[in-house]
């Protein structure tokens, strides 16, 4: 996907299932759940995913979005300062701040429906959205990291 909001697409992707006399149910669905991951071969490859959901009788698709807001930016540029000091110029805070443009833009969105107990996806994202993940990934890391600073003598 190639623009930097993916708004226009969800507003596209909600006419469509209407049309196809679908209901939509606003749910994530997460890792945890047993899933398909629909690939992408064109720009409407959703289309096809809930035309696929259609055929599967499915009386509803599963959609949701993550809208970024400034306060998401504000914890991720605060944990990336307290892990990176005294590199206060360090490539993660500069990207983070960049992200700061992002604001109220959509940068991902999931449709999902169930077939048989398992789970069907399709997601999408920007290229924004997709290294504020490595961002919070990177603080993660950085989080989980224990310094063993005893003395071997003790």
């Amino acid at each position: 996907m190639q623009s930097d909001n993916l708004i226009s697409l969800k507003d596209d992707m909600i006419a469509f299932i209407a049309g196809h006399g679908m209901r939509r149910l606003n749910a994530y669905v997460s890792e945890e759940v047993p899933t398909v991951l629909f690939e992408e071969d064109t720009p409407d490859s959703w289309k096809d995913f809930v035309e696929h959901a259609k055929a599967a009788s499915c009386p509803f698709v599963t959609m949701s979005e993550v809208v970024l807001e400034k306060a998401d930016v504000a914890i991720l540029l605060e944990q990336l300062r307290d892990h990176t000091y005294p590199d206060d110029d360090a490539q993660e805070i500069e990207d983070a701040e960049f992200l700061i443009n992002h604001v109220g833009k959509t940068g991902y969105l999931q449709l999902g429906f169930a077939h048989q107990g398992v789970m069907f996806l399709f997601e999408t994202s920007t290229e924004w959205y997709d290294r504020f993940q490595e961002l919070l990934e990177t603080v993660n890391d950085l989080g989980s990291i224990v310094v063993d600073d005893r003395d071997e003598d003790e």
